[in-house]
């Protein structure tokens, strides 16, 4: 691969970075759209957002074997083709005003968001090597993807004003039209461009089967680890802001209008956008390991401070007055931020040809992005929102344990 192609290649991966937050980030502002218009508790108000990410669970191995089979550039035009496709359908659920359309939107969107997410993450891994460079272009790709995430709730938030029984779905039509363009300006983009096949070009294509190569794959102690560790963590990025927006925006919480809200956890995002731009600058030097151990110790402080101070004390951020305990909620995107690129980067770490097949069997524990939050939704029905993030506690002292001990290199 010459440096004009990798240029290129790295360009692509890092605008279809951002596609895949856009698109996903799109499920936050929506639960609140489905607690007005559908009367839904705050477990079903998650039930988009988890429709969105279980389609990962369905996804997620055959997008790897398509990635192995067809190469980059077929399986991200397929992507994008099926996230017009599935934004498409969530537009619908506007016009029919169903909550079920507005689901099956959601999960046809996520069958995207993970083919997307199976294309760039070993493609960035790849282009850069592996080990610490490796980690450097995810985490700088991921830089795009959270300046997106960053846009969306904010953007939202604002179309949708404040959160009356005559809110509903129509009133993001502008996002979702955005949205629709951008896949079809991608897929010209795509198809016009030339994305290097290091698999395919190599003629690394063994003829092995479905369960050999799985069982290739996760021979590796690390990977089986790995995939655990991704499950909690999209469960953890995305539990954060999600239910700190409901406990917002309840009158029976914080009673905080829903663009403000939407600012507050938009400022989440961009915290994570800091965070993978300083992690993309050193992360030529400093270890994942390092990175891991560092960000987990420190999120599992934020999100206690965030649940026991009182909510008596309080501090104005971004022009509104919220608890100090919101803002260690926010201030946790900083550590969120650098865990899926050093998680991946440590879990693929000497798996050499079976990187491909690791790479949907992550999309496939992606899943966790939509089941965690469900649980925390479901404990917030019975408990409240603050006691919920002892659900994301336990899962962080797990990601945390894969970092000093689980990512170690090892065949089983």
């Amino acid at each position: 691969m010459n440096k004009k192609g990798n240029v290129l290649a790295i360009g692509i991966m890092f605008f279809l970075f951002a596609m895949i937050s856009f698109v996903t980030g799109l499920q936050n502002p929506m639960g609140i759209i489905a607690k007005a218009q559908f009367g839904a508790t705050n477990f079903m108000s998650q039930l988009g957002n988890a429709a969105n990410f279980i389609a990962y669970a369905f996804m997620g191995l055959p997008a790897g074997f398509l990635l192995k089979g067809k190469g980059y550039k077929f399986t991200a035009l397929a992507a994008v083709a099926v996230g017009f496709v599935g934004v498409g359908i969530s537009y619908l659920s506007g016009v029919f005003g169903s909550f079920v359309i507005y689901l099956l939107g959601a999960f046809v969107s996520g069958f995207s968001m993970c083919m997307l997410n199976t294309v760039v993450n070993p493609m960035l891994n790849t282009l850069g090597g592996g080990g610490n460079r490796g980690n450097q272009l995810i985490q700088l790709g991921g830089s795009c993807n959270s300046l997106s995430a960053t846009i969306v709730p904010v953007f939202a938030g604002y179309l949708i004003g404040e959160v009356t029984e005559k809110t509903q779905v129509a009133d993001v039509n502008p996002a979702l039209f955005i949205a629709m363009g951008i896949f079809a300006l991608a897929f010209l983009i795509i198809l016009f461009s030339y994305i290097p096949e290091p698999e395919l070009e190599a003629g690394n294509q063994e003829k092995e089967s479905t369960a050999d190569s799985i069982k290739g794959a996760v021979s590796h102690k690390n990977l089986v680890f790995g995939v655990i560790a991704i499950f909690l963590y999209v469960g953890i990025e995305v539990g954060i802001p999600n239910v700190a927006n409901l406990y917002m925006t309840d009158v029976n919480g914080l009673n905080i209008a829903a663009g403000v809200a939407g600012t507050l956890v938009g400022a989440y995002w961009f915290l994570m956008l800091c965070g993978r731009l300083v992690a993309g600058a050193v992360g030529g030097k400093v270890s994942s390991r390092t990175m891991m151990t560092a960000v987990s110790s420190v999120a599992i402080l934020f999100l206690l401070l965030g649940m026991f101070l009182p909510e008596t004390m309080t501090v104005n951020l971004l022009g509104a007055t919220v608890p100090v305990g919101v803002a260690f909620f926010v201030l946790c995107g900083l550590c969120t931020s650098v865990m899926w690129g050093a998680i991946f980067n440590l879990a693929v770490e000497g798996l050499g040809k079976y990187t491909s097949i690791a790479s949907g069997l992550f999309m496939v524990m992606v899943c966790g992005g939509g089941i965690v939050p469900l649980v925390q939704g479901a404990v917030a029905d019975v408990a409240g929102y603050i006691q919920s993030y002892w659900v994301l506690i336990a899962a962080l002292a797990y990601i945390l344990w894969f970092a000093l001990f689980g990512s170690k290199v090892k065949k089983a």
